[in-house]
Formats: C-alpha cells, sequence, structure tokens
C-alpha cells in the first residue's frame, strides 16, 4: 500500500547503486519504468539517480562503463534504493561486498528506506545481510548457486518478484519492470501503474511467475497452450468458473489441462483465477463508484465478505481501506 515516503513533499527519491559488472538492462530499467509515473498534469513521482562506491566508473555487461554524478552518500537520503543485476564479483562467488556498500545499505534500510534488487542484485542484498531470514528471489538460473552461498535466505526461483516487508527482490531481466510497475502500483495505485505500463509498452502485470521461463523440455506437438481458456475466463469473471469449463475451452482433459496451465502460468488454475478476480476487484475499486458488494459480484467472489477475505490476504487492507487510499472520491458504503 501507499506509504508516507511516496507521499513526501517532492518527487520519491530513488537511488540505483551499480557495481561492477552491472548488467545494462536492469541498470536502465529503474529510470525508464519510474521516469514514466506521472500525475495527470504530467507530475514526476519520483527522482531516479544512480551512484557506486566512491563515486567511481564501473563496467556494465553490456560493454560501456558507468560514470555516476553520486558516490554512496546518496543512499543517506534515499527514500528507495534499487541494487540491479551483476555479472561478476564476490557477492557471487564468495558471498561478500566492499564494506563500505554493505554498510551504506544497512544504512539506509535501517533508516526506513526501501530497499529493492533487480536479478543477481539478490546476491548483493544477501551478501549485505538483508536477507537473511526473509523470503526472496532471484534469476532462475542462479539458484543453486544462491543456496550455497546464502543458506539462511528463504529462497522462491518460481515467482517474478518477492515483498518481505521493506525489501524486494525480483527475478531475472524483464521482471525487474514488473516489480518497478508494482512499486508504482502500491504508491500511486493501478491507474498511474497502468498509464506507466502503456508508455513503457508493457502489459500491467504478467500471469503466474518465472517458474514458466524455467528451461524444460519442449512439450509434445499435440499440447497446446491455455492463453484462449485464460482469456475467455477474464471476460467473465462474474459467473462461476469451474475447473472443467476452462479444460473444455482448452480442448483438453482436465488433468491434461491442468499440467500445461501450471507449466504455461506458473499457477494452478484456482491460484490464478483468484489472481485474476482481486485485480480486477482493484481496478474496480479505484476507477468505479460501484459499492463494495456489487464489486464483489462483478468480480465472481458473490459476497463482500469473500472479497475483503481475499484482499486481506494478498494485500492486508480491506476493500473500504484500499477505496479510501487510491479512489478519489468520496468513500461509498459497502453494502
Amino acid at each position: 500500500m501507499r506509504n508516507n515516503r511516496a507521499m513526501s513533499t517532492g518527487p520519491h527519491r530513488i537511488a540505483v547503486l551499480a557495481l561492477d559488472q552491472v548488467v545494462g538492462l536492469d541498470l536502465g530499467t529503474p529510470s525508464q519504468v519510474f521516469s514514466t509515473a506521472r500525475g495527470t498534469d504530467d507530475t514526476r513521482f519520483y527522482d531516479v539517480q544512480v551512484c557506486t562506491p566512491g563515486g567511481r566508473p564501473v563496467r556494465s555487461t553490456a560493454g560501456f562503463q558507468v560514470l555516476p554524478d553520486h558516490g554512496l552518500e546518496l543512499l543517506d537520503t534515499a527514500d528507495t534504493v534499487i541494487v540491479p543485476g551483476i555479472h561478476a564479483g564476490g557477492a557471487l562467488t564468495s558471498g561478500t561486498i566492499e564494506p563500505e556498500a554493505a554498510e551504506a545499505l544497512r544504512a539506509a534500510y535501517e533508516r526506513g528506506a526501501r530497499i529493492m534488487s533487480i536479478c543477481t542484485g539478490a546476491f548483493v542484498l544477501a551478501a549485505a545481510g538483508l536477507l537473511d531470514g526473509r523470503r526472496a528471489t532471484t534469476h532462475w538460473a542462479f539458484t543453486e548457486q544462491f543456496r550455497r552461498l546464502y543458506d539462511r535466505v528463504d529462497l522462491d526461483p518460481g515467482v517474478l518478484f518477492v515483498v518481505d516487508d521493506r525489501v524486494f527482490t525480483s527475478a531475472g531481466v524483464a521482471a525487474g519492470i514488473d516489480l518497478c510497475l508494482h512499486v508504482i502500483r502500491l504508491d500511486h495505485g493501478s491507474e498511474v501503474a497502468n498509464r506507466a505500463a502503456r508508455r513503457c509498452v508493457m502489459p500491467p502485470w504478467r500471469d503466474g511467475g518465472q517458474a514458466q521461463y524455467i528451461e524444460q523440455p519442449v512439450p509434445k506437438a499435440t499440447d497446446t497452450s491455455t492463453a484462449g481458456a485464460r482469456e475467455w475466463a477474464r471476460q467473465r469473471l462474474h459467473e462461476p468458473i469451474a475447473l472443467r469449463d476452462l479444460a473444455e475451452q482448452a480442448r483438453m482433459s482436465v488433468r491434461t489441462f491442468t499440467r500445461r496451465f501450471r507449466s504455461e502460468t506458473g499457477l494452478s488454475p484456482a491460484q490464478w483465477l483468484l489472481q485474476q478476480r482481486t485485480d480486477h476487484a482493484r481496478l474496480l475499486l479505484e476507477t468505479t463508484d460501484l459499492t463494495v458488494d456489487q464489486v464483489a459480484h462483478r468480480c465472481g467472489f458473490g459476497t463482500t465478505a469473500a472479497l475483503r477475505q481475499q484482499l486481506h490476504q494478498r494485500i492486508g487492507v480491506a476493500p473500504s481501506t484500499y477505496r479510501r487510499t487510491f479512489h478519489p472520491r468520496p468513500e461509498l458504503v459497502e453494502s
């Protein structure tokens, strides 16, 4: 949910900490995505700047050097600190990083800053001790390497990103975009995040997790996609949808459909459907004058109680609280 840092006077300050062998795409993702988050009057909500230890140039994996404008002092006043992925260094090989960088990251967290990583940037956060006892993720290809070095971290390689209190981690490359859009949604609501996604030519959110991208044997030619069934379900969220209905839309047996669905999305059909219903409910709460009870029925929850339970499980607040935060009009009744 939106926090005080996002509501403070002036743009939210984001410091991107680039270390040697920083992944080029990861480095550019925060400034690109957060710069598109703007108000209806084109006011920018975020100010993104890059720093390195000592303000020194660092090499990127894309064949260029990064010449930063700031050193680690930038982290002293940042509202959010983001660590892009790296392809070399002690964080990946020995579980260590420069002491001054580790100290600056820990100090930023202790001061109350939000800490984020993209891809193998999670190795840096783990080396700084910020992931001990936390759930986190990183690129699936680095799973075993991460677990060997950081056994105190509860690593989940099957998701696109993980939020654990004020520490956010994301999977490889494009998942950093997913996480940045999620942060915009948390800070300013779905409408702003959706506009940012359109400017980036990206979907506002992607189904499932990175489990669907992990290398595995090519399926038999007789297998077909479940995408059509998913789109069919999205158009009928207000109706009861059974697993057999979805399987029939894909012209598969229930067993084959369930296996194929999880392979493609990383979720079971039931988990995916709950996610779709909840996301649609959030959008309706933000952008319409429907009562909460009407929103519950339009999204297929049936009752306000069921909607309240799902929202609380996913984002920790009741529908009325969510609406007060993100709906510009006066609060509407819950019946």
